[in-house]
Order: structure tokens, then C-alpha cells, then sequence
């Protein structure tokens, strides 16, 4: 009650009580973290509540509620209550209706503020008063704890709010004052209340600020819920002016400090207000004059009343203002015009810091004087206390980063791009960079470890309590030293932009001079980084080296902690590689190991809000403004609580914040965009969601920076990578932007169109054409629009509360993207991608290669499966083939009246084989698509081969097909062959048996007791009789020479007249008689492709080597096909000269029509020989008059034993099992073939074979540590030859241990053996009809006709004369004779052989398969001849891990004939121009090799170890290669000599990427 006898307004009612403090942190749930202190990283963890908008119900749930929109700068953030559950529930809780006057579940905003406060860290403090500074929203000076009566200053949370401000005397120059909060001697007034006052001194203070809700107020939501705990907290806020008189309230900067609660009870907190403030404006209704609180008052005091009932006197009052009969307006100007007076004559300069001095003596704690805050400072401060001059202190202080860094990272690029070669040799030129960069490397390593390099590390070394403290001093300190130094060369650089005249090269300079005074914690990092590359190049056993080791670890830790790491050095324009994988690595350490991480990214022009963008986002701290814009860029971790892990399917996310693009600073210099387009590739590469940043006001430089991520997402494409982008215009004025902007949007995709097509033309894609070629886009889920920052003017503007619920929604749909993300990467994954994607964009052109480990690990996987399933195929296909053979060779002999022709039997077996084609064939492609569906294996990385496998699955089964048409055929035609010969066999056979049964008769009715002598000349007269009878007509004679010459005349109708007449008068029978010499003359005119760098007797040479490999494969095949004794017929002759045509493509040889016709003559002409000897030899074996009397003594047997009534059973299962035994044999031959290939492909060293690279790899590999010249110069000169005898060899060593091939051999003897049996088995027992034995071997024939081949002649010579004897017993002799047949091969297999002959008989050639498999397409590069590794036949592109000095396959200068060093990896990557038939003899630039070769892709290296393998064998064996090739020795680099196997080794391991 008033004295006037009015009630006064309730402002708060003060229950401050012991167990208050606890008690409310019980209700909040934050009781654990009054002695737990919650931390920033966990409240910037992702977990649930991140993106979740559930209403908030319970008390616990506010203060995670106010934290996450604080985190975020929203306006909004204080305004978080609990809702009833009847209650209709609005997002967030927030702008609910009254809920009653239940207060149970209400809490103050200062009270929960307060909380936070009591129960944060000091570095959470610093972010949630950051945070709240940028809402404008009134910070805590003093914080109370009720619980202790103790009130802390918040020096510490204070220490990072840096603010810009413009007074009235800097508008016309447009500079502005930008200092730390703390460290500014702004003038503070104190509002406080003694006792009751009917004026809410918050709402005037909101009034003078220009801001409704800078102080909470009774108005503002739940803020007339009676205070609990924030009695005694005294809030700070500031005015600062922007410099406009019609704008600003003052026109000098002021701060205001409010004192909630009665002074009486808070006399320390008043008692501090009246030593620092300006002036103390009280509130009051009830002051007695002389009232014992004013006494110790030394400022002026202004006391604000309703209406002044008396006078007041006194000497501590100075002035009074009174608000009766006055608007509030009005009112406001009498408060405001008071403030300015005094802030005008305020001299006394006092800055917070300072203040802490006043607050120790007033017993008032200080929130620095932690101990582990004090230490930190120390060690900061002992650091940068000596600054004086930025440049000299880094020169001093700092070496290894200056212009040392900067020269290595040129020359690093340099490497790659090879531009200022000259007419130097590549090679030499390369060397020479190297050795620079050794130079400059031991020029890094002559310095010796600095004074405030040894305090930084102790620093970062500190405790991990500390270590945080010393980081944040750090970058306070030095920012403080760079926004000094900074000031006046950013106003020499603006009014040097503003001149037209200005010159570049002094932008350049001022640029320089900006860069050269920046100093951040990051120029520290950089010289940790240099000091740890530079001991990388120092032998492992060093002491310098092993000093440095730990530095990379204290990085990691730096990054969990949640500090921002320079991934690209800004200035250098480069990433030091070594050092970010060792720290990447020590970060994979400290983590679990198998943590996953997800990466966002944001690129865009300079100066848009990029940073901040991130920063209210994910509550991160990435630089804004401390002095100069974001250069290079940082990457931050930001842990993923457990509960969301699983969903988001990672256990970080990675922030990457990148410099502006298109920066003025940058496009001053000639290399600006492709500076840009590296940052972007870079950024966008290693992303799984990219945010594009626009501002929409500025249309052309839109346009630019759309220009340069489309550049980078189609290189994107082309690596696989598919990376989430979100399209951000920022300063969008309208809320209803989205809806309004359709137009925009559809112009956008425009203008992506249109930047796409261009892009795609200068990275020749020209499948590329419009954007959605590129990325899944749609314009309008992948665009937002965000309002503008400030809401009114800055910088006294709090950050727009549309701007926040903008970037919240961005928030929310990137974490449903990484829900939506395939790649599942860890740490070390990005690493690599890092290496790769950092190597590759050094290039001038982006091409990326399986130099990149994790395309060449996937690809190499995906080639191994692709294997598996084409083996799988094959090997099915092959068995059945063999069967199908099988069945053709036996019809008619198990079936001696078959119901079918043996071409309908054909008919059905093609048709049977094509769809087993077809199903075969669709498995591998359900394969490939189930593969690629796949989430891990980063498959994503080889989608662009997907059409490629596709293609080879189609191949193989057209392949395939034609090998199956072509076997049968083979098949039908020999037994169609055979057929007539059996059919004449078959008749004398039948005459015969007739003649010697009706001797028989006759004899057995003349003389029952014939003796023996007798009966032979009976027989003999019997015989010659027939014989006489019969009319012997044998097999017709065949001219081989004439069909072999027709089948060429055929195979060469389409070259034309001039080939045609080359035939004329051509005789076979005389061709391939002489040695085969490939002739000069005429030969080369039409060789496309052939390089001007050899001499034409090198030329002949080359084509001699080819067209001699070609005859002896050839020579193989005829040997082959004689031996296999299965007569001649037309498909031979066409084989061969398919084969010639194979062999001509696979060594990508071009030989003129001449040479080839000649080579086709000769060859033909040794088959004609060799396949007419064969013909003769056997037309005449099988002579049935010969044929005949080779069987005379069975028969004479025969009769004689039926005579005398002998059992035969014995005799004919002996005489059936020696046509079963060479059956056997063949059998386990026929099937052997293929489980060799198993052996080799499963057995150990199996990898070598498991892809086309793996085994170009173990080649290398071996010829290196055999270390012979002549097994490189097989290789070089005979690459497919050496190849097959190489692989032969590792075939037979395999095989050779442990018996392995006899193992095999035993397995199918007892498996066709076990066949053999149970068939016998199965006659004798369940066929009672069988009466004699020719019946019993009919059907063992026709149980066995899918496995064994029955020679027709030899089973009727076993079944003539059919006679019936005991079956039981023949199936018991021959069951005996099957085991002792098992016995004697079994034993035969022991004995083996030459285990290479034995291979070599095999109708299955296991080298042939796994040479198909393995020596893929043939091609070879165009330059240096190393071969084509990628996998299978139908890849759309060529390419080969290394590529080797041209000098070793011969190249030599013309015209000093002196051997060349160029290595095409590297001239590719020069200006360097080649000649060659194609360019018809022009001079045409590798850089564009494409024009000419465009399906090969040869890729630059850039490292200087990558082609050491063969800069090895070029420097070893210099002087041989070039006597074998009439040159001179090449002039050899000094590094080259240097090498050693080791290194050779080593670059080759790295060249293919095993580990």
C-alpha cells in the first residue's frame, strides 16, 4: 500500500529462500549440472530434439527447448513455456493463450535464464551470451546464486561479444569502430529499484533501446510469474549508434545495466553499480531522503518517479524525473535526453574488464579467476604480449609458413600442371621441380623449433581442462591484434576498389599486405603443419622426426573439442596433405574407429552469410567478421548423440565452411576462377550435402557462382559421387517468398540449363545437356528462401526471428537427407577422398582416375564379383557343353535306331543352350543390379561402369553362344564324318557275323570233335571267301588345300579388287614353306597411330615380333587339332583364320592389306600341309579292308571259343573295359580343365587373379624381383606371349604342390568310377530281360552316354557275333576289371609327368580361360604401350595404372637418335605436342590427346613418385635397351639414378593401389 493510500502494481515478488536454487533446478531437471556443468558439445549434440517440433509438456523440458533456439538466434528463445494437455498445442509452445493461473508449471524467463547460467560452463556461457547478444536480448553482468548469496561477475561469458559501431563523425568516411565488448570504455547507466515503483523500469528501458524485448518484462510471456532465483542478476544491454542523427537515440555508444530486485536486499551488486555506472537512475514510489542505502552513492543519481508527492532533497540526488501528466512517449525523450547529457560529459574511462578490480573489493567473485582460465591467459598472453608487429612476427616466429610454404605450394601445382616447361625435357624439368621442393623442404628443417612455437605447443599440450581456455585466449588476443592492424588497410582497400583507375597489381599488393597482418590461431596450426611435413621428408629414425609425431594428435583432439581446423590453407591456396591425413587419422584413433560421418558443406560469393548461415544452424563457431572474410576453408565436428546414431546412420557430422567465391581480393589475380572452380570440386566432392548460398539481390554474380558448382557437380558425376544440394537465397523480403518466387525458380532452373550445357561442353560431356542430367533437382524442394538477417536496422537489430525458423526448416531437411544418404563412410574414408579429390583438382583438367583409392578399392571389388559370376557361367556352360558333345559323339551308338536325325538332335541341343544362355545371362545381370543396390562398397563411385559390366554380360553370352554353335557343329560334323565310314564297318561287320555264325553251324553239324587246326582252315577259307566277296569302298580322298583357299578367298571378299588380285595365282601348297619376313617397303604408309619417335628398321622389327607371334600361336593351334586325331573338316581352316583376326585386334596392330593377306597365305599354307598329312593318315587307318584285317584274330578266337562252348564272360568284360579305360581317361581330362581354374582362382595367391589390375600388378612385381633384362624385354617386345608363358608358369607351380593336380585327376577317376559301378550294379539287378551280354553293354552304354565316348567300330567288334552267356558273371568280371582299372590310373596319375604337357593335353585349357579372363580388351597405350587394365572386353575407356618412359619400348628423337625420358602420364599435363599418323605429321598437343585416341584416358601424375617403377627399369637397364634398339642411351635424370628397388616397389604398390 502506498502512503497516497493507492495499491501499487505488482512488478515481483522476491521469494528468495535457501532451498529455492535446488528446488527449481529440480523441477527444470537440471539439478545433476549444478556440479556437472552442462558443456557446449552437448548441447550442440544432434539428437532428438535437434529438428523435433513435439509440443514441450513438462518442465525438464524448457531449458533443452530455450538452449536449442538460443543456439539457433531465435527472438523467440525466452518465450518457451509448458502446455497443458487440453490445450490446442502451436509449435514449440511458443504465443500459447493464458493457461490459468496454475503456476505449478510456469517458470520466469529470468529464473530459467538463470538456471542455465548457474549450471553451464564457462564456454557455453560465452556461446548462450554470444547468442543472446545477437537477439539484442540483455545479457547477465552480475549472476546471482541465491543458494550461496554470491554474485559473479561475467567477465568470461562476456569476452567474445565483439560489436561494430559508427559515430556521427565517421559517416562521411564510412569507417566504423569494431571492438570486444569488454575492452570498450562505453559509459554505463544503472537502472535499479528502491523498494515499490509503479513504472516497469524494463519496459523503459526497452523504449530507450529502440528493442520491446531486450529486458524481460511482466508483459512478455510467463514474465509476471514471480521470480525465484534471478533476484539480485544485473543484465546488461548496449546502444550503439549507427552514425544516422534522424536514426540514432545517442549519438554515442551507452550501455545499460538493470538490477532486478529491491537494492535494499542486493546492497553488494547496487554498491558495484555505483562505482561503475555513469549515472544510477532509480526507480522508486516510497524514498526517504537520506535513506541509509544512498549514502555511500559517488555518481549521479536520477530518480524516475510516477508522481512526485514532496520535494526530495539531499545532496545524492541530482535530478529527478517525474512521469505524471506526461505520455509515455514524451516520457521516454525526458529519460532519453537526460542519458545523453551525461553519456556526453562521462570521462571516466572504465571497461569491463577493468570493472573486475571494482568487483573483487565489493567481494564479488570473478567468473576468469578460475584457475585453469588464469594459467591459460598466462600462456596466451606470454605468446602475444610481444606482438608487436605482425609481419615480423611471423617471420620470426613463425618461418615455415611464409613464403617457404607458399613457393612449395607453386611448385606443387606446377608438378602438375607443367606450364612453365619451356623446351626442357618433361622428365628433367619434373626433376628439377623435385629437387626444389627438397630444397625447400631442408630449408624448412635448417629452422629450429621457435620460442612461441614450444609455449603454443605446451599450450595445446595443457590439460584438457585448460587446453580449451588457452585456445579461446588465443583467438581472443589475436583477434583483438588483427582487427588493429586491419582497420587501416581495409580502408586503403575500399577506396582503392572504389577507383576506377586503380591497378590490379596494387590490389594484389594490398591484398598481400592484408594477408601478411592477419594473425589467427590457424597461422599457429599452419606451422605445426609445415613442421610436421617437413620432418615427413627426414629418415624415420630422427629425433626431429619423432619429436614431431605427437603434433597431429593434438590437432584431432583440437576438433573434438569442437574448434574449427583450416583444411585448405587459405593463403597458400593449398591443403598440406600429409599433415590433414595424419590428424584425420589421429581423429580415427580417438573415436571409435568405425565412426561414420556425414559432411555439409556451404559454398558462395564472398560476404553473404555463409559462416553465420552455419553458425545459427548448428550453433558452431566459424569466424564472422574478425577483421577479414573466411579464406580456405575450416572443417568443425559435431558429435550425433547414440539415440539418433542409428537413424541418421553416422556418429559425426562434418562442417565445412568455405571462403567466398568470386572475392575481390581473389579477382584481382589471373587464376581467380580456377581457384574457384578447385575450392568448389574440392568442397562439393567431399560432401554429402552441399548448401549453395545466394543472395538474391545481386543476379550476375548468381550467375557466377551457378557457373562454377555446375563445373564441379558434373565432375561429381563423372567420380560417382552424388552429393544433396540445397539451392539458399538469402535476403528474401517477403514470407510468402517461396509461393511469389515460382517465377524465379523456373528462371533458375533456366539458367542451371544453360550453365550446364556450357560446363558440359568445356568438360567434353556432351551427353550432358541439361541440369537434372547432373543431379536429382527439383526446383521447388531443393530451393529455400530465407529472410534477411536483421530485423531493422544494425547494429542495434536483433537477428530477424523468420531468418532462424528459415534456417531451422533448412536444418530439418538436411537431417531427412542424411537419413536418405547411401555412402557410409568413416573418417579414414573421408581422408581419402580428400587425398584423391585434392590430387586430382590440381590439375588443370578434373579428370579422376582409380589414383583415387576409393574408386580404384570399389572398382576393384566390383571386377572380383563380376569374375566370380562370369566364372560361374562359364563353368556351368562348359559342363554341359561337354555333355551335349558327349550325346552328338554317342548317337547312334546307345540307340542303334534313333527316332531322330542327328541335326534334329542339333536343333534341340541349340535350343536347350539358348535358354540356358538366357537364364545365365539374367542372373548376372539380376547380379549387377542387386550389387549396385548395395549401401556400402561405395558403389556410388563406380555407377558410371554399371553399363559397362551390363555390356560385358551381354558379350560373354554372345561369346558363349557362338563357342557352344561352334563346338557342336565341330561335334556333328566329325560324327557326320564318321558316319558313313561307321555305316560301311557296320555292313562288313554284319557280313562277317553272318558268315562266320553259318561256319559254325556247318562246322558243329560236320564234326563235333574238329581239332583245332581244322577249324582254323575252315576259318581261313571262310575269310577269304568273304573277303573276295565284299566290295571295299573306303572314304573319298579331300583336298584341303583347295577348301582352305576358297574359305580365305571368302574371308577376304570385302577388301576389295586390289586384295582379290593379290590371290590370283596364289598356290597353298607352296605358302608357309620359307621363313616369313615382314617386307619395308609400302608397309607403314597406312599404319594409323604410328608416333614419329621410331626409326622405320624399329618399325619392321616391331611388325616382325607381331607377325612371328601370330605363326606360332597359329603353329599351336594345328599342332592341337592334329594330335587330337579327330579328322579333318571345314570349320579348322575358318578357326584359324579368326584367330589371326583375334590376335591382330588384342595387340591393336596395324598392318597393311599386303602384310596381312601374306601373313593369312603363309599361315594357311603350313594348315593345308599339316591337316592333309592328317587326312591322309587317316582316310587310310581307316581303310575297312585294313579295318577288317585288324579284327581277323578276334573273330577266329571268337569262333573257336563258340565252338567249344567257352564261357566269354571274362574275355568280354576284359575286352570292354579296354574301350572303357581310354574312355575313363578321356572323361577326367574333359573335366579336369575347369577345376584347375578353381584351383588357381581359390588356392593361395589367388588375389593376383582376382581382377585384370591385381594380376598386371603381380607381372610387375615379379620381373621386378627376378631383376632380369631379358624377361622386361619379353615384356616389352612380346607382351601377350610373355604373359601366357608367365601365367603358365604360375599355373604349373600351383599345381605342382602338394600333388594338387593328381588330386584333381584321383577326383574324377573316383567319381566316374563310382558312375561305372553303380550302373553295372543297377543292370545286374533290376533288368531281368537282359539274356545276353551285347545287351548288357547297350545299356551300360546308354546309362554312361553323358559321360563317356564309345568308339562305334570298337563296340561292334565287342558285340559281334551275339551269343548269350552268364551276365551275372560278366557283371561281377568286369565290376573287378573297373577296380583294377581305378588302381592302374590311379598309379599312373602318381607317376605324372611333365606337369605342362599334361595341361597342355587337356581339351579344356585352363590357361586359355584364365588368359581370356585376365588379358581383357588387348589395348595398349597409344604413347608408351603399357597395357589396358580395366576389366572385361566392353569397357567404354582405356586405361592403365602406369605408364612408363617411352624411351623402353624404344621411342627415340629422330634426329639424334638419342632414347626419350617423356612419360605420357606427364606430357598430358604439358604443352607438349606429338606427331603421328593421325595428326598427319602435324604437331598436335598431348593436353588434347583425346581428339585422337577418345577412348583411352591417361591421367597426369602428380606425385614424382608415381611412375618410379619404371623410371627404375629405364635407369637399370639405359644402356641395353638401347643397343637392342640401334639407339643412344637416353640422358638420364639424376633422380632416377638415385632410385632403388625399394622405391620401385613401393611406387608400384601406390600405382595400383595395394595396400
Amino acid at each position: 500500500m502506498l502512503k497516497n493510500g493507492k495499491q501499487s502494481q505488482l512488478v515481483s515478488t522476491t521469494l528468495t529462500t535457501k532451498p529455492c536454487l535446488m528446488e527449481l533446478l529440480s523441477k527444470t531437471g537440471l539439478e545433476d549440472h549444478y556440479e556437472n556443468k552442462l558443456t557446449l558439445s552437448t548441447v550442440l549434440e544432434i539428437n532428438d530434439n535437434t529438428t523435433s517440433d513435439e509440443p514441450l509438456t513438462t518442465m525438464q523440458s524448457l531449458p533443452g527447448a530455450l538452449l536449442k533456439k538460443l543456439m539457433m538466434a531465435n527472438v523467440n528463445a525466452r518465450s518457451v513455456k509448458c502446455l497443458t494437455t487440453d490445450q490446442e498445442v502451436p509449435y514449440d509452445g511458443v504465443d500459447n493463450l493464458d493457461t490459468g493461473t496454475d503456476t505449478s508449471n510456469v517458470i520466469n524467463p529470468l529464473d530459467l535464464i538463470t538456471a542455465l547460467f548457474l549450471c553451464s560452463d564457462g564456454f557455453l556461457q560465452q556461446e548462450m551470451v554470444q547468442k543472446m547478444s545477437m537477439c539484442q536480448f540483455a545479457v547477465p553482468l552480475l549472476l546471482p546464486n541465491c543458494d550461496t548469496e554470491q554474485s559473479t561477475l561475467m567477465l568470461w561469458a562476456l569476452r567474445d561479444i565483439v560489436r561494430k559501431f559508427r559515430l556521427s563523425s565517421q559517416v562521411d568516411t564510412k569507417s566504423f569502430i569494431e571492438e570486444r565488448i569488454v575492452l570498450s570504455d562505453i559509459p554505463m547507466v544503472s537502472f535499479v529499484r528502491l523498494g515499490e515503483s509503479s513504472l516497469s523500469k524494463s519496459n523503459m528501458l526497452n523504449k530507450l533501446l529502440s528493442n520491446p524485448d531486450s529486458f524481460v518484462h511482466r508483459d512478455m510471456d510467463c514474465g509476471d510469474v514471480p521470480r525465484k532465483i534471478s533476484n539480485g542478476l544485473v543484465e546488461i544491454s548496449w546502444y550503439l549508434p549507427c552514425g544516422k542523427r534522424n536514426i540514432d537515440r545517442f549519438t554515442k555508444p551507452v550501455a545499460f545495466a538493470n538490477l532486478r530486485g529491491d537494492i535494499r536486499s542486493f546492497k553488494t551488486q547496487f554498491s558495484f553499480l555505483c562505482q561503475t555506472s555513469a549515472a544510477i537512475y532509480m526507480f522508486s514510489d516510497e524514498l526517504e531522503a537520506g535513506s541509509e542505502v544512498l549514502k555511500d552513492i559517488n555518481t549521479e543519481l536520477v530518480l524516475v518517479v510516477n508522481s512526485q508527492r514532496k520535494t526530495f532533497t539531499g545532496d545524492k540526488v541530482t535530478h529527478v524525473i517525474e512521469k505524471k501528466g506526461r505520455n509515455e512517449a514524451a516520457f521516454v525523450k525526458t529519460l532519453q535526453s537526460s542519458v545523453g547529457d551525461i553519456i556526453e560529459i562521462w570521462q571516466n574511462q572504465l571497461t569491463i574488464e577493468k570493472m573486475s578490480g571494482i568487483a573483487r573489493q565489493s567481494g564479488i567473485l570473478v567468473d576468469e579467476d578460475r584457475k585453469e582460465c588464469q594459467s591459460a591467459r598466462k600462456m596466451a598472453d606470454q605468446i602475444t604480449s610481444n606482438i608487436k608487429d605482425t609481419v615480423q612476427f611471423k617471420d620470426k616466429q613463425l618461418p615455415l609458413q611464409g613464403r617457404t610454404w607458399k613457393e612449395l605450394s607453386q611448385l606443387e601445382k606446377e608438378r602438375c600442371r607443367l606450364r612453365n616447361a619451356g623446351k626442357q625435357e618433361i622428365e628433367h624439368y619434373k626433376s628439377s621441380l623435385k629437387k626444389g621442393e627438397i630444397e625447400l623442404r631442408e630449408k624448412q628443417q635448417s629452422f629450429h623449433m621457435t620460442d612461441e612455437m614450444t609455449h603454443f605447443i605446451i599450450g595445446m599440450s595443457s590439460s584438457e581442462v585448460e587446453r580449451p581456455y588457452f585456445l579461446k585466449w588465443m583467438r581472443i588476443y589475436l583477434d583483438n591484434l588483427s582487427r588493429q592492424n586491419l582497420s587501416g588497410l581495409r580502408e586503403k582497400y575500399k577506396m582503392l576498389q572504389g577507383k576506377e583507375s586503380a591497378e590490379k597489381k596494387d590490389i594484389a599488393d594490398l591484398d598481400s599486405q592484408i594477408s601478411d597482418c592477419s594473425l589467427g590461431i590457424e597461422h599457429f596450426l599452419r606451422e605445426l603443419g609445415q613442421l610436421y611435413e617437413a620432418s615427413c621428408s627426414l629418415p624415420e629414425s630422427s629425433l626431429q622426426r619423432k619429436q614431431m609425431e605427437h603434433l597431429p594428435g593434438l590437432c584431432a583432439q583440437m576438433l573434438l573439442d569442437g574448434f574449427p581446423i583450416e583444411l585448405v590453407d587459405g593463403d597458400a591456396s593449398n591443403i598440406p596433405l600429409k599433415w590433414i591425413s595424419a590428424v584425420l587419422t589421429q581423429l580415427h584413433t580417438l573415436v571409435d574407429s568405425n565412426s561414420k560421418i556425414r559432411v555439409v558443406s556451404v559454398l558462395g560469393i564472398q560476404s553473404t552469410g555463409k559462416s553465420t548461415l552455419l553458425n545459427t544452424m548448428f550453433g558452431v563457431q566459424f569466424a564472422v567478421s574478425s577483421g577479414r572474410c573466411t579464406r580456405g576453408a575450416f572443417m568443425l565436428l559435431i558429435k550425433v548423440n547414440k539415440e539418433l546414431k542409428e537413424e541418421l546412420k553416422c556418429d559425426f557430422i562434418m562442417v565445412i565452411d568455405t571462403e567466398g567465391l568470386k572475392s575481390p581480393e581473389l579477382s584481382q589475380l589471373d587464376d581467380s576462377h580456377e581457384h574457384d572452380n578447385e575450392l568448389a570440386t574440392l568442397v562439393i566432392g567431399l560432401s554429402d550435402v552441399t548448401i549453395i548460398n545466394m543472395s538474391m539481390e545481386n543476379s550476375t554474380e548468381m550467375k557466377d557462382i551457378l557457373q562454377i558448382v555446375v563445373h564441379a557437380f558434373i565432375r561429381m558425376k563423372e567420380v560417382g559421387k552424388k552429393p544433396i544440394c540445397h539451392f539458399v537465397h538469402q535476403n528474401v523480403p517477403d514470407m510468402s517468398a517461396h509461393d511469389n518466387n515460382m517465377r524465379d525458380r523456373k528462371k533458375l532452373l533456366e539458367q542451371l540449363n544453360e550453365m550446364t550445357l556450357a560446363a558440359a561442353r568445356m568438360e567434353k560431356k556432351e551427353n550432358i545437356t541439361k541440369f537434372t542430367d547432373v543431379m536429382e533437382y527439383d526446383p521447388d524442394t531443393s530451393s529455400c528462401y530465407i529472410p534477411g538477417l536483421w530485423h531493422g536496422t544494425p547494429p542495434i537489430a536483433p537477428v530477424n526471428a523468420g531468418y532462424s525458423e528459415a534456417v531451422y526448416d533448412l536444418k530439418k531437411s538436411l537431417m531427412q537427407d542424411f537419413r536418405q544418404c547411401q555412402s557410409n563412410d568413416d573418417i579414414t574414408h573421408f581422408l581419402k577422398w580428400t587425398q584423391s579429390l585434392w590430387e586430382s583438382v590440381k590439375f588443370e583438367k578434373f579428370i579422376f582416375s582409380f589414383r583415387n583409392s576409393l574408386v580404384a578399392d570399389a572398382f576393384s571389388s566390383l571386377c572380383t564379383e563380376y569374375n566370380g559370376w562370369e566364372w560361374a557361367f562359364q563353368k556351368e556352360m562348359y559342363s554341359w557343353i561337354v555333355n551335349s558333345e558327349t550325346k552328338i559323339y554317342n548317337f547312334g551308338i546307345t540307340d542303334p535306331n534313333p527316332q531322330m536325325s542327328i541335326r534334329n538332335m542339333l536343333n534341340d541341343l541349340m535350343r536347350e543352350a539358348s535358354e540356358r544362355l538366357s537364364l545365365g545371362e539374367k542372373d548376372i545381370q539380376d547380379n549387377i543390379v542387386k550389387y549396385f543396390e548395395k549401401q556400402d562398397g561405395h558403389v556410388n563411385l563406380v555407377e558410371k561402369y554399371r553399363e559397362d559390366f551390363v555390356c560385358n554380360a551381354k558379350t560373354l553370352r554372345r561369346e558363349t553362344e557362338n563357342t557352344v554353335k561352334n563346338k557342336l557343329q565341330e561335334a556333328v560334323e566329325i560324327k557326320e564324318g564318321m558316319t558313313k565310314l561307321d555305316g560301311i564297318k557296320s555292313s562288313q561287320a554284319i557280313t562277317l557275323d553272318k558268315k562266320v555264325l553259318a561256319l559254325l553251324q556247318n562246322c558243329k553239324q560236320k564234326k563235333s570233335d574238329s581239332s583245332e587246326q581244322e577249324l582254323r582252315k575252315e576259318f581261313e577259307s571262310m575269310w577269304e571267301e568273304t573277303l573276295s566277296e565284299i566290295n571295299f569302298s573306303g572314304l573319298p580322298e579331300r583336298d584341303v588345300a583347295q577348301d582352305a583357299f576358297l574359305m580365305l578367298r571368302d574371308n577376304l571378299s570385302t577388301r576389295g579388287s586390289r586384295v582379290n588380285k593379290m590371290l590370283v595365282g596364289s598356290s597353298l601348297v607352296d605358302c608357309g614353306k620359307t621363313v616369313f619376313v615382314v617386307e619395308s617397303g609400302g608397309l607403314w604408309e597406312k599404319a594409323k597411330g604410328l608416333l614419329v619417335y621410331w626409326d622405320h628398321d624399329h618399325h619392321r622389327k616391331k611388325q616382325q615380333d607381331f607377325c612371328e607371334d601370330v605363326i606360332t600361336q597359329c603353329q599351336e593351334f594345328i599342332t592341337q587339332k592334329v594330335e587330337s586325331k579327330t579328322g579333318y573338316h571345314n570349320t579348322l581352316i575358318k578357326e584359324l583364320l579368326k584367330m589371326i583376326e583375334t590376335l591382330q585386334q588384342r595387340n591393336n596392330c596395324k598392318v597393311s592389306e599386303e602384310c596381312e593377306v601374306r601373313l593369312k597365305l603363309h599361315i594357311c599354307g603350313i594348315a593345308t600341309r599339316e591337316f592333309q598329312k592328317m587326312i591322309n593318315h587317316f582316310i587310310a587307318f581307316n581303310d575297312p579292308q585294313m579295318c577288317l584285317e585288324r579284327y581277323k584274330s578276334k573273330y577266329l578266337t571268337e569262333f573257336m571259343d563258340l565252338f567249344h562252348n567257352r564261357d566269354q564272360s571274362l574275355k568280354k568284360a576284359e575286352e570292354f573295359l579296354k574301350l572303357l579305360e581310354p574312355a575313363v581317361k578321356y572323361y577326367v581330362t574333359k573335366m579336369i580343365g575347369s577345376d584347375v581354374v578353381d584351383e588357381v582362382k581359390t588356392g593361395k595367391g589367388s588375389e593376383d587373379y582376382s581382377t585384370r589390375m591385381r594380376f598386371q600388378f603381380s607381372i610387375l612385381q615379379q620381373l621386378l624381383m627376378d631383376g632380369e633384362y631379358e624377361k622386361y624385354r619379353e615384356y616389352i617386345n612380346h607382351y601377350e606371349r610373355f604373359v601366357k608363358d608367365w601365367l603358365f608358369d604360375r599355373i604349373a607351380q600351383q599345381l605342382s604342390k602338394d600333388s594338387r593336380l593328381e588330386k584333381l585327376e584321383k577326383k574324377h577317376l573316383s567319381e566316374i568310377v563310382e558312375i561305372i559301378t553303380e550302373a553295372i550294379s543297377k543292370i545286374r539287378n533290376t533288368t531281368s530281360t537282359v539274356k545276353d551280354i551285347k545287351t548288357f553293354i547297350q545299356n551300360i552304354c546308354c546309362a554312361l552316354e553323358e559321360q563317356l565316348v564309345f568308339p562305334k567300330d570298337a563296340l561292334d567288334s565287342i558285340m559281334t557275333l551275339n551269343y548269350s552267356a552268364n551276365t551275372a558273371q560278366f557283371a561281377d568280371d568286369l565290376t573287378a576289371f573297373v577296380g583294377k582299372m581305378e588302381q592302374s590310373l590311379a598309379t599312373e596319375y602318381v607317376k605324372g609327368g611333365d606337369i605342362k604337357e599334361r595341361l597342355r593335353s587337356l581339351p579344356f585349357k585352363p590357361l586359355d580361360k584364365m588368359f581370356t579372363s585376365l588379358f581383357g580388351c588387348g589395348e595398349q597405350c597409344p604413347f608408351c604401350c603399357a597395357p589396358c587394365e580395366a576389366g572385361g572386353k566392353e569397357h567404354a575407356k582405356h586405361f592403365t595404372s602406369i605408364h612408363c618412359p617411352q624411351g623402353v619400348t624404344g621411342w627415340m628423337d629422330l634426329k639424334t637418335k638419342v632414347l626419350r625420358t617423356d612419360i605420357c602420364s606427364s606430357s598430358v599435363i604439358s604443352d607438349r605436342q606429338f606427331n603421328t599418323n593421325l595428326t598427319e605429321g602435324k604437331p598436335h598437343p598431348y593436353k588434347d590427346f583425346q581428339t585422337y585416341y577418345p577412348d583411352w584416358i591417361i591421367t597426369g601424375d602428380s606425385s614424382m613418385e608415381a611412375s618410379d617403377y619404371w623410371k627404375y627399369v629405364m635407369a637399370t637397364f639405359n644402356e641395353r635397351i638401347a643397343t637392342d634398339t640401334n639407339a643412344l642411351p637416353a640422358d638420364i635424370p639424376e633422380d632416377w639414378k638415385a632410385l632403388t628397388s625399394d622405391d620401385a616397389l613401393k611406387s608400384l604398390k601406390n600405382a595400383f593401389n595395394m595396400k
